[in-house]
Order: C-alpha cells, then sequence, then structure tokens
C-alpha cells in the first residue's frame, strides 16, 4: 500500500488539531479509554477496505506498511525496530513476556496489584500456579505506585518488576526511572504497562531504562482496538523463547517468503521479532501508520507540555470550586488525567457517592465524554483538547456546586 498520506515537516499542535473530526457540540475528554481517529487514518482504513471489496490487495505493500509502522513505533519510544513485536493489546504484550521468562520455583514478581488493571495481575497469578513462584505485592501510597516500596520488596529471587507508567486510576504517574536504574544493576527484567502514556507523554524506554513496554493501539496512539505493541529489549530479548512460535518468529533470511518451511535446525528472529506471530491486523496497521506519523511530526516532548498544561489548568480551576482532585495540587504525578473524588469509592465504572454520579450526570448531558473509574469522575486529554473543553467542565462544575 503505497503511504499517499504521508507528511514529513513538523506540525503544531493547532494544525494537528485540524485533523481530527471535533464535533462542536461535544467536549471529548477520554482519550483514556479510545483516543480520536484522525481524518489521514480514516481515509486509509476506507482505501483499505475497499482494496479488500474489490480484490485489489497488494500484500508487498501490506508488508511494507506493517515495517514502516514497526519503525515510526520504535522512534516514537527511542528504540529500534528490531525491538518492537506486534500484540493484539496489552494483555497479549504481558503475557508474552511472562510466558517467556524461565522460571523457577521460589522465584518472585514484584506488582504493586491495587493500582493495576486486572490484566496486569492475572499474567501473574498464572505463572505462580504453573511454576510455584511468589506474587510479590506493595501498598500503593495515596494512589500512587510508590517506587520506593517495590524497590524495597526486590530480593536474590526477584525475577521481574511490573508497573504501570501511569495509572488508569487515579491517573497519577510513576517514577520508572528509579526501579529501572535497580533492576539494571541486579538483571532483573522491568515490564511497564504504558497504555496510558505513550503517544501523550513522552516515552524514552533507555532513559527509563526499561526492559519490556507494552501499549495497544486504541488509546494515545489514536488507532483501532485489536492491536498492540510490544517493546523488549535487545539484549533480553535474545535470551527469551517465546511460549508460542511461528513462521514470521524464524530467522530463514532477508528475503525469504512468509511460507518458506526451514528446517528443524533454526534460529529466531533477531531482539522482539521472535514474538511476531502469523498475518498481521492490516486494518489496524494502515489506521497506526497515519496515527503515528502525526504523533511523531506533532513530537511527544510537545504533546506533554500541552496535556500538562490543560491538567493543571483544570486542576487548579476545580480546587479553586472545592472540588475534591485526586492527587491535589499539579505535581510530578500530573500527566493527561484528571480524576474528580475518592479513589476506591466504586467499582470499576461505578461510583458509591452520590455527587460524583450526579456531577458525572451533568457532565454527560452537557456534552463531556468522559468516564468513571474506581468511583471517580475521569478526564483525560490529547493533543486535540483546549482550553474550550476545560470551560465546559468548569461550567459544569460551578453549577454542581451551586446547587450542591
Amino acid at each position: 500500500m503505497n503511504d499517499k498520506h504521508d507528511q514529513t515537516c513538523g506540525l503544531t499542535i493547532e494544525a494537528a488539531t485540524q485533523l481530527f473530526d471535533r464535533k462542536a457540540a461535544t467536549s471529548y475528554l477520554n482519550s483514556c479509554s479510545r483516543g480520536l481517529l484522525p481524518m489521514p487514518a480514516r481515509t486509509a482504513l476506507a482505501e483499505h477496505a475497499e482494496e479488500l471489496a474489490s480484490g485489489a490487495v497488494n500484500k508487498s505493500e501490506l508488508f511494507l506498511a506493517v515495517e514502516d509502522t514497526r519503525a515510526a513505533f520504535a522512534r516514537l519510544i527511542s528504540a529500534d525496530a528490531d525491538e518492537i513485536a506486534y500484540t493484539k493489546n496489552v494483555s497479549e504484550g504481558l503475557n508474552m513476556i511472562a510466558a517467556a521468562i524461565d522460571w523457577r520455583a521460589g522465584d518472585n514478581v514484584v506488582v504493586c496489584l491495587d493500582m493495576e488493571h486486572p490484566n496486569n495481575v492475572y499474567p501473574w497469578f498464572n505463572q505462580r500456579a504453573r511454576h510455584d513462584i511468589e506474587v510479590r505485592t506493595v501498598e500503593n501510597r495515596d494512589g500512587h505506585v510508590d517506587s520506593g516500596r517495590l524497590i524495597d520488596a526486590i530480593d536474590d529471587q526477584t525475577r521481574l518488576v511490573t508497573m504501570p507508567s501511569v495509572t488508569f486510576a487515579p491517573g497519577f504517574r510513576a517514577e520508572i526511572a528509579a526501579v529501572g536504574q535497580v533492576c539494571r544493576e541486579r538483571g532483573i527484567f522491568l515490564l511497564v504497562d504504558a497504555v496510558q502514556s505513550v503517544g501523550l507523554l513522552k516515552s524514552d524506554v533507555k532513559q527509563l531504562g526499561v526492559d519490556g513496554l507494552v501499549v495497544s493501539t486504541q488509546k494515545g496512539l489514536c488507532g483501532l482496538y485489536g492491536m498492540g505493541f510490544l517493546y523488549c529489549r535487545r539484549d533480553w530479548a535474545e535470551r527469551l523463547v517465546p511460549a508460542y512460535l511461528a513462521r514470521f518468529g524464524i530467522d530463514l533470511g532477508s528475503g525469504a517468503h512468509e511460507a518458506a518451511m526451514g528446517t528443524s535446525d533454526y534460529d529466531l528472529m533477531p531482539g522482539a521479532r521472535r514474538f511476531d506471530l502469523g498475518n498481521y491486523n492490516y486494518p489496524a496497521i494502515v489506521v497506526a501508520q497515519q496515527s503515528l506519523k502525526i504523533l511523531e511530526r506533532v513530537g511527544t516532548a510537545a504533546i506533554e507540555t500541552h496535556v500538562k498544561k490543560l491538567s493543571a489548568r483544570l486542576i487548579e480551576s476545580l480546587l479553586d470550586l472545592n472540588l475534591p482532585v485526586a492527587g491535589g495540587v499539579p505535581g510530578s504525578h500530573t500527566g493527561s488525567i484528571v480524576c474528580i473524588g475518592e479513589v476506591g469509592k466504586g467499582g470499576h465504572d461505578t461510583t458509591d457517592d452520590l455527587q460524583i454520579a450526579h456531577l458525572s450526570k451533568q457532565l454527560e448531558a452537557a456534552g463531556v465524554v468522559h468516564t468513571i473509574r474506581r468511583g471517580m469522575v475521569r478526564l483525560a486529554f490529547h493533543l486535540y483538547n483546549d482550553e474550550s473543553d476545560i470551560e465546559r467542565v468548569l461550567d459544569v462544575a460551578r453549577v454542581h456546586k451551586a446547587v450542591g
């Protein structure tokens, strides 16, 4: 597929916003669940669908799109293309690593369970059942993943530490680099669920000292459900044997056909490519190819500055209204997500707080697209949001406070 939508020059936040079909009647503050699809991605998807409908698909061009998209994601996180594998989602990426570690009975994995999405919990319970390892848990600190507690829990039998870069609720950034340094010094694998940060916040796997990082494409990467990426540092990847193996994970040399058969004496693909399985999710790839180009042209440092500025402005204004903002005043924990309420006062997508439930209904009536997570109203910015979105939220918040 020839990339007719390629643009190589830089792009401002304001210009990038014009590539998204924002509805004037709504404020979309839900990138933490799904990012908006940019128009070039929609066009590419429609063209791919037309090719499928007419039988005009060129598989060689699709393979070029696979590699172009792999390389674009690698650049976004300061990795090499060979350190990137394709996955279906975050869950699959986590399980690829969990199942490839050569566990020994008595090994342990360190995790802050109560700040993790369930999909970064059950892989470790599964390995505990299969290999008699310990799932060593640490407590959160007022809704934060405490890097000090993770480090203190490490001992000579720790094989892996896992953590989110940003919690899905209450949306606080974690201090990854400190954990990464200790893990690197002790030969421990650091695995990060970065689905709430990549595409939204500057993410440099080398600076963070991360060994594995997983994302799906539907959130900060403004793509589709059903595809994700796994980063695995080359030095670690080439010590790992995938639990599942298919032709794309076998190295038969450049130019070998996708269905070429080697021998029983085979080599695995270099780096993380050994984790690739079978045919790819081509519709999601042609979408991600375009979305990644936009993110790269704007730059994740600029996107981070933009979303943090919006978050800080909203937080300060909500605090002025005496609304309970998780985390209080803006700080190093602040990213793209702002939560109102008290963490834990509800289920995954419910709240037991009647005031928060009422606020959520008021926001919905005003066209503010948001979610409820763990008892709190959750609002999340991306590059396509601006001050008008903040004003719409504050208009609702003022009425909410006035009527009690």
